[in-house]
């Protein structure tokens, strides 16, 4: 049987050791509550503004003059003389002279021609005076009676046709011979710019063999492709819009302007492009002259709209983008686009003036999440947003 000692010891070992537990326990501090997290997105905007906005399309092409002629002899001969002008790059004026055929027997020709209209001039006039004396003789004849008719052979009337038909033959031939000895003279037949030079001085040429080509430089045209549905933002088809040209002369870009003057009303069967036609009067006159042949680009002046805004495409989902409400929920508007391009979308409705636009990817974005403004980020407005994208 158990002693009392054996009894109270285990006893008094429990309550001690409780009593140094629970003061172990009332010296400990009580764990520090954490706030609660806020899971919301962090988003960044910007505000979108309306602002008139001209639909500008973009095209190229290389320059051409309007007229260009190869220059021929009509007449046959050899050159003697040719104008230090009549080079390849060489400038002219209308009406210059580029070069001479040798003169001599067409001049010859034209005195020949001259001396049969004086002799054919001479024997109609005598025939008139005898057709004259032959109608005085019958006149004489014939007195009071009124029965008598004369032939047309006694009153000359054949003899003075025939000397008609030889002096109108003589004034062709002394045309004909004028026109042969002008054409001895190889002039330009407007303001030009020499292509090619193909004979020298001493060349003999027939009619039809090639002097050269020239172009003018009054005006120049450019075919500018244009995709069929981009002919929607011009106004009456781009008939009558302004163009920029943008080329580089001597190192340095420069810009000339030009205008839409006609729609050629095909589709290239190659390219599917419709080509309307560009024309810059006097390409050559300015200080920095367009030259043919430039390769250049062009923007074509399209219609203009009011108030569009332009966002950035990758926002743009099935024609919605995503906005800021006042109460840091998200929510999203459809856009009526007018138009894609460059990586943009230019709408003309959809969203209200001045209204926050979330440019941040959200991976699952749903209609009235709760999100969170990042005030640390500078707002970008919608022209950087459009040069950033580029």
């Amino acid at each position: 049987m158990a002693s009392k000692q054996q009894i109270i010891l285990p006893i008094a070992v429990l309550v001690g050791g409780l009593g140094i537990a629970f003061a172990f326990a009332s010296m400990k501090q009580p764990p520090e509550e954490k706030p609660a997290q806020d899971t919301r997105p962090l988003v960044a905007t910007t505000a979108l503004n309306y602002a008139a906005m001209t639909l500008d399309v973009q095209s190229y092409g290389i320059v051409k003059p309007k007229h260009q002629t190869e220059l021929v002899a009509q007449v046959s001969g050899q050159v003697v003389s040719v104008s230090e002008q009549f080079v390849q790059g060489g400038f002219v004026k209308q009406g210059d002279i580029l070069a001479r055929i040798d003169a001599n027997d067409y001049e010859a020709a034209l005195i020949e021609a001259e001396a049969g209209l004086a002799q054919a001039s001479s024997g109609l006039e005598i025939e008139r005076a005898q057709v004259h004396v032959a109608q005085a003789e019958w006149d004489r004849i014939k007195g009071d009676s009124h029965e008598m008719i004369p032939s047309e052979l006694y009153l000359r009337k054949p003899q003075l046709a025939e000397k008609l038909a030889t002096f109108r033959a003589a004034q062709a031939s002394v045309k004909r011979a004028k026109r042969n000895l002008e054409r001895t003279y190889i002039k330009a037949p407007y303001d030009a710019i020499i292509n090619q030079r193909s004979i020298s001085l001493g060349s003999v040429v027939n009619p039809g063999s090639s002097f050269g080509t020239l172009s003018s430089t009054s005006l120049a045209e450019i075919r500018l492709p244009v995709a069929d549905k981009e002919l929607q933002y011009l106004a009456n088809q781009g008939i009558g819009a302004n163009v920029s040209l943008m080329a580089e002369f001597a190192g340095k870009q420069t810009t000339w302007q030009a205008t839409i003057v006609r729609n050629e009303g095909v589709i290239d069967q190659k390219s599917r492009m419709s080509y309307l036609v560009a024309q810059i009067e006097s390409p050559y006159a300015a200080k920095s002259p367009l030259r043919f042949g430039s390769y250049i680009n062009a923007t074509i002046t399209g219609r203009t709209l009011d108030n569009a805004i332009v966002v950035p495409q990758h926002l743009v989902n099935d024609n919605k983008v995503a906005v800021l409400n006042n109460d840091h929920t998200l929510s999203f508007k459809t856009l009526a686009v007018v138009r894609e391009q460059n990586g943009q979308v230019i709408a003309s409705n959809g969203l209200s003036d001045g209204e926050l636009l979330i440019t941040s990817a959200l991976d699952y974005p749903t209609e009235g999440m709760a999100v969170k403004l990042d005030t640390s980020a500078q707002p970008l407005t919608a022209t950087q947003l459009a040069f950033k994208e580029e």
